[in-house]
């Protein structure tokens, strides 16, 4: 039986705009960790370098569903360009201030004006899919396909731009970040042909997304996700310094990723018979119990198996929120949508790391995963008394097996 991902790249033109989104969605994972250690490496503090890239995180949150409504009215193109412009100019701008001297505030001026325009890429690859595949059985495989990738930039972004501004010059990390945005950037959006046609009017004129019911359900899932991310990733280093292997913390959060993306690879290749928004409440039960032996553990090593456990439900989560998405937003708003559940994502990030950190500080890490276990228990509370919500026609829904 042929391998269900390598029909979704044969689609005409895929291939080539895989990879271009994959170059330029890396930046996601690079920018903020670059500035924390180029700030950290001119001005000694780490906490400054931290608060300037929490509020470049906070502007990328609250701008995407800004820039997918533009893109969804005028095109992708046409709105990726100038974003782009705007991102390198302001990024340019914030290494000028670090190494200069600059006064504080323009540290944290820059970086927010570069995060509220990183190139959006990993919504909008989603949207083209949705364009080139739409009541296809092969939709739900390349949107799997697109988490997996966005695990992976999470696994080498870090790694490549921690080398590069530890062992080349302080401003190598940040500077190759900005010039991989640029050349994914361009080479995406010269994929004229797989971009979707504008919405224009219905787009620019229409009610937002948020206001589906079930959108915004989507999001308290999308905010979840993200406190889990913040949670386990401040957790985890916190656990491996208090068991007495701090080196080992990469590998825990490293575990997570790991386990998060073999799931969504094997998620994209199965022929599901349940309902998804039924799949949906299932996978958050399961990451709920999932995060629950991570409160008990003390020992690293068995730390390590129960991390990756917990990561296998992380992905399949995301996946069915996308999906669902797609299914409930009007396709004349679905890069905004797309970009809204990113936000939740953002926000919940930065929130549960926030609260984690807190809470390590205060009692210690395996507390701090109690915050992980409460927001996903949330999520699944929410989604399962909200099953009218996400209730999907099925001759809307392009197959029987995507929504019912």
């Amino acid at each position: 039986m042929s391998n269900p991902y390598l029909q979704v790249l044969r689609t005409p033109h895929g291939l080539p705009m895989v990879l271009a989104a994959f170059i330029g969605r890396l930046p996601l994972s690079m920018v903020g960790l670059g500035s924390v250690l180029l700030i950290a490496s001119e001005t000694g503090s780490y906490g400054l370098g931290g608060a300037v890239a929490a509020a470049g995180a906070v502007t990328t949150a609250f701008a995407g569903p800004v820039i997918g409504r533009l893109a969804d009215t005028f095109g992708q193109r046409k709105v990726l360009l100038p974003v782009l412009a705007v991102f390198v100019a302001s990024g340019i701008c914030f290494l000028w201030a670090v190494k200069g001297g600059w006064p504080r505030w323009t540290f944290f001026a820059t970086a927010g004006v570069a995060g509220a325009c990183i190139p959006p890429v990993s919504s909008m690859i989603r949207v083209r899919w949705t364009h080139l595949l739409r009541g296809s059985t092969r939709l739900p495989t390349a949107l799997a396909m697109e988490s997996v990738v966005d695990e992976f930039v999470f696994i080498v972004g870090p790694v490549l731009v921690t080398f590069l501004s530890t062992t080349g010059h302080s401003t190598s990390g940040v500077v190759t970040a900005f010039t991989l945005a640029t050349v994914g950037s361009l080479l995406f959006a010269a994929q004229g042909r797989t971009e979707p046609p504008p919405g224009g009017r219905a787009s620019s004129t229409g009610p937002s997304p948020i206001r589906c019911a079930g959108l915004r359900v989507l999001c308290v899932v999308g905010a979840a996700i993200g406190a889990i991310l913040g949670t386990l990733e401040i957790g985890m280093v916190a656990f491996a310094d208090q068991t007495g292997h701090k080196a080992l913390s990469g590998v825990l959060v490293a575990g997570l990723a790991l386990g998060s993306m073999a799931s969504g690879i094997g998620w994209g290749t199965v022929r599901w018979e349940y309902p998804l928004r039924q799949r949906l409440s299932g996978i958050l039960v399961a990451l709920t119990l999932l995060t629950v032996p991570l409160l008990l553990i003390r020992d690293v090593w068995i730390m390590i198996p129960f991390v990756v456990l917990a990561g296998s439900a992380v992905s399949p989560s995301i996946i069915s929120s996308f999906t669902l998405a797609e299914l409930l937003v009007p396709r004349s708003a679905l890069t905004e949508a797309f970009t809204w559940i990113g936000t939740a994502v953002g926000l919940g990030v930065a929130v549960g790391g926030s609260v984690a950190g807190k809470v390590v500080d205060a009692v210690g890490a395996n507390a701090a995963f109690l915050v992980a276990t409460v927001a996903t228990a949330v999520a699944a509370a929410v989604v399962v008394l909200c099953q009218r919500l996400l209730y999907v026609p099925a001759e809307h829904a392009g197959t029987p097996a995507l929504a019912r």
